[in-house]
C-alpha cells in the first residue's frame, strides 16, 4: 500500500499548525525527529507507518503551549488521522505514543504505562533533539521565551522532581542541563538511539564546563 500521499498530508497539516510556533517545537523541530525515527527505524522491526505518523504528531500540541493540558495534542492528532480514513488500530498506536513519549511522564512513577518498538523508536528520536548542540539551542531558546535566567549559582537544580513539579518549574536554563539533558542518555531505547546519543552528552559536558569558565571569568 501506498503511504506516501498520507505522509505528505501530514507533512502539510502539522507545517500549517505549527507555523507560528516557538523555535525549539516548531516544524523543524519535527522535521529532525521524523529523520532521525526514520534512520532508526531501519535497525528496528517496526510498524513504518505508525512510527512516521507519531514522529509527525507527536508535538502537534505541546502541553506546555495550552497550559499544561495535555488532551488536545492527542484530539488534533486522532481527528486528523480519521480524517485521513486512517485505521482504528493505528490511530490507537500513534496516540498511544503521542499520550507517554514527553520525558515528563517519566517522572510520574504511578501513571498509566504503555509500551511499543515503535514508541521506543520516536521516544528516541525525540530525546535526542534536546541533546548536543541542537538540546543547547533549544533549551536558551525556550528559555529566551519563557524570560528565565540562563544560570543563577543561589538556585541548584532540583534531581528529584515530580511530574508537576517539572511542569511548573521556571529555573534557569542551565539547571535544565541536570534536570533533564544530562539524565537522557541513560533513558535510549534503542541501540541506535544509544550510538548516537554517546556523542551528544559528551558535546553538552564540554558545553557546560566552558561555560563556567566563562561565567567565573577564567
Amino acid at each position: 500500500m501506498n503511504y506516501e500521499p498520507l505522509i505528505q498530508n501530514t507533512i502539510d497539516f502539522v507545517k500549517e499548525t505549527l507555523q507560528n510556533a516557538e523555535g525549539g517545537h516548531d516544524w523543524f523541530h519535527v522535521e529532525r525527529v521524523f529523520h532521525t525515527t526514520k534512520l532508526i527505524s531501519q535497525h528496528e522491526e517496526v510498524d513504518a507507518l505508525v512510527v512516521q505518523l507519531a514522529a509527525l504528531l507527536h508535538d502537534i500540541a505541546d502541553p506546555k503551549f495550552y497550559n499544561g493540558d495535555e488532551s488536545i495534542g492527542p484530539g488534533m492528532a486522532t481527528n486528523f488521522l480519521k480524517s485521513q480514513q486512517v485505521n482504528e488500530a493505528t490511530i490507537e498506536h500513534v496516540v498511544q505514543i503521542i499520550q507517554h513519549m514527553s520525558f515528563k511522564n517519566s517522572l510520574d512513577k504511578g501513571s498509566v504505562t504503555f509500551s511499543s518498538k515503535e514508541l521506543e523508536t520516536v521516544q528516541d528520536a525525540d530525546r535526542l533533539d534536546a541533546m548536543g548542540a541542537i538540546g543547547i539551542a533549544r533549551a536558551f531558546n525556550y528559555g529566551g521565551f519563557k524570560n528565565r535566567a540562563l544560570y543563577d549559582p543561589d538556585v541548584p537544580p532540583n534531581l528529584k522532581m515530580t511530574k508537576e513539579e517539572y511542569k511548573k518549574s521556571n529555573a534557569p536554563t542551565i539547571n535544565h542541563f541536570y534536570e533533564k539533558l544530562l539524565l537522557l542518555k541513560e533513558k535510549m531505547n534503542t541501540e541506535t538511539g544509544k550510538r548516537l546519543a554517546q556523542e551528544r552528552h559528551q558535546f553538552m559536558l564540554d558545553y557546560l564546563e566552558q561555560f563556567y569558565k566563562e561565567w567565573n571569568g577564567e
